[in-house]
């Protein structure tokens, strides 16, 4: 779907990273374009961008775009100078069509066809072999000299169990165990293991955790002296619920700065070190507008339908995730206990339960926040619905 680009009213907020968006500028695109509707803060990524930049000067960012896909989306990003993480034949040729160079595209991803595996080797500018199968498929077909191995060292974190990508539960990597068997493999064919990455999860808000996978992965990379390129992979995460602190950068970026400076003299060599977060970019710039279209009182519940269902958000529905949702139609008013449903034929289909607000009317504009990770790139036309539309804003 083409993005449609507008510039609303930005000012100051007290969100760090957060949309600034004021209410007057949300109830306005509304009534323009209709709901439900997906609204991207651009300010709002360009200081995500700024702070990634700033406290990792030594490490070479790239968006994990699955996170938001969005061809608009990833011109900002581009802009910032940020590469691309990509997962698909598909997330390549749109970097592609974003104006993202080879050099800038790293490419991983579990269970390829042989044929996906040639395209990334031909239009990626680094590719993460996932398995002993692909690094197989890559000796045979010789689809280059040097390789690039995903390895997961048994280290895993996540806001849940369907997000961590590192430990014994993970479809992910190449284990510990396997090494062995990896570097066979490519003294067969004459490869040169050149790269090594890791990703342990998705919405890590700790800062040692991140760290201690990291240190694992640069003492990994000790035992292989072809090695110029260290990817940490993502997970750099926000905070969705009240109660939640904000992922220290700050102490991140010292730590992982000690942790390269100390590799690199020992080594002797140049070293190149990446990572790749996605939500963390663009999670907090995103709003899902959607309107009250019914009310209904139950025993135990206060239903607040909604014109949205999980087939624009699934979040709630697949993780049990938290999103901030507010009343942009009303402000104040005595806080009651409501259930926020959404239209889809499914029981599952609920944004929250007993969230406390003042209650809304039908035809009040709710906003659901921080929706711009995971939101409209899982997004389906299940039970024949429509995709929302998606706009730019600041």
């Amino acid at each position: 779907m083409d993005i449609t680009t507008v510039f609303g009213t930005v000012v100051p907020g007290s969100s760090p990273g957060g949309s600034t968006m004021k209410q007057s500028a949300f109830l306005a695109l509304t009534k323009k374009y209709g709901t439900p509707l997906y609204v991207y803060d651009r300010s709002a990524i360009e200081a995500q961008a700024k702070k990634l930049t700033s406290h990792f000067p030594g490490v070479a960012v790239r968006y994990a775009m699955k996170a938001n896909s969005n061809l608009e989306v990833l011109k900002i990003i581009r802009k910032a100078g940020i590469g691309i993480e990509a997962v698909s034949r598909g997330e390549i040729e749109r970097a592609y069509a974003a104006g993202f160079a080879k050099d800038g595209i790293s490419f991983t991803c579990s269970n390829l066809t042989e044929s996906e595996l040639r395209y990334a080797a031909r239009y990626a500018g680094r590719v993460y072999l996932d398995s002993l199968t692909q690094l197989e498929l890559w000796g045979k077909g010789r689809l280059g000299k040097e390789i690039s191995l995903r390895l997961n060292q048994g280290i895993g974190g996540g806001h849940h169990a369907h997000v961590i990508t590192g430990g014994p539960d993970s479809k992910f990597g190449i284990d510990k165990k396997d090494i062995p068997a990896a570097k066979r493999i490519a003294k067969k064919y004459g490869l040169l293991i050149t790269g090594l990455m890791q990703h342990i999860g998705s919405n890590v808000l700790d800062s040692k955790l991140y760290v201690k996978a990291a240190r694992a992965l640069i003492t990994a990379a000790a035992d292989f002296p072809d090695v110029i390129a260290i990817d940490f992979g993502g997970g750099l995460g926000v905070p969705y619920k009240p109660e939640e602190d904000q992922l220290d950068l700050a102490a991140l970026g010292k730590a992982l700065e000690k942790e390269m400076e100390g590799f690199a003299k020992k080594q002797g060599r140049g070293i190149q070190f990446a990572m790749e977060p996605g939500r963390f970019l663009v999670a907090e710039a995103g709003t899902l507008l959607v309107t009250v279209t019914d009310i209904k009182i139950t025993y135990r519940h206060t239903f607040v339908g909604l014109d949205s269902g999980f087939n624009h958000l699934v979040r709630p529905a697949m993780y049990g995730s938290y999103h901030p949702i507010e009343n942009l139609s009303r402000k104040g008013g005595k806080q009651v206990p409501v259930t926020v449903a959404g239209n889809i034929c499914e029981s599952g289909d609920l944004f929250a339960v007993k969230r406390m607000m003042p209650l809304p009317k039908i035809g009040d504009v709710l906003a659901i926040r921080l929706a711009g990770a995971y939101g409209y790139s899982m997004a389906s036309t299940y039970n024949l619905r429509p995709l929302p539309k998606e706009i730019i804003a600041g």
